[in-house]
Parts: C-alpha cells; structure tokens; sequence
C-alpha cells in the first residue's frame, strides 16, 4: 500500500523549489543530474511524490546545502495551514512571486527593503487585503 504524502513533503518540496530557483537552477537541469524526468523534480517539488532519504541526500548536494536545510524549521500537519511556509509556498509557485524574491535579494541596503515592505503593505492596506499579521 502507497503512503500518501503529507504537509511535511509539501515543505520539503518547497525548499527544493526555493533553493533551486535561488541557485538559478531549471528543473530540467536538476532532473539531468539526478537522472529523472523533470516531471518527477516537479512532483517533489509540489509535494506530490515523496522524496527518499537517499535521493534528499543527492538533491542536497547538488543544491549545495546540508541535507539538514530540508528539515530546518518544519511544522507539524496540524500547524501547517496558518504557517508561514505555506505562504512561502504559494509565492515560489508563480513566476510573478520568483521575480520579486530575486529582485528583492538583490537589494541589500536595509532600508530599501523596509521601504519597499511598508510599500507593499501599503498596497494591501488601501486593497482592504492587508492581513493583520504584517504589522
């Protein structure tokens, strides 16, 4: 009998998915070095297939982190719905939320980046979408 996956291999997934695209790597490239299809890379990444210990360790070093970055600050099922990770989620997975992590990576005064934060909750505030977690 197949096990299901969880909220824990959707994170997993997750952080692939980010360190991947931080590294500027195509799925297609990650799956040649791991020798998949790039649809598999894709059902890890979404959480839809669940990543063996043997393969995490080959994706960690071909992603350049410790194998431990995969598992740093999980939450439990029960919490994943209002965590942060979830959010983190639903922004990697548009090209729109990609542009603006890199864009926003290459600012590195301090105080350009709060700027551009109070600008974005701005935004939400006057949309009346502004979620009282920012403040």
């Amino acid at each position: 009998m197949k096990k299901s996956t969880t909220d824990i291999d959707r994170q997993i997934g997750n952080k692939i998915r980010a360190r991947r695209i931080a590294l500027n790597i195509s799925q297609e490239k990650l799956s040649d070095s791991l020798g998949l299809t790039f649809q598999q890379v894709q059902k890890y990444e979404k959480g839809t297939n669940r990543v063996s210990a043997s393969r995490l360790l080959e994706i960690s070093q071909i992603l350049k982190v410790d194998i431990d970055y995969f598992f740093a600050g999980l939450v439990s099922d029960a919490n994943f719905d209002s965590g942060e990770d979830k959010e983190l989620g639903r922004v990697i997975s548009t090209t729109e939320g990609v542009r603006l992590i890199r864009a926003f990576a290459q600012v590195e005064d301090i105080q350009i980046q709060r700027k551009i934060v109070d600008l974005v909750e701005m935004i939400l505030k006057i949309k009346g979408l502004a979620d009282t977690r920012l403040n």
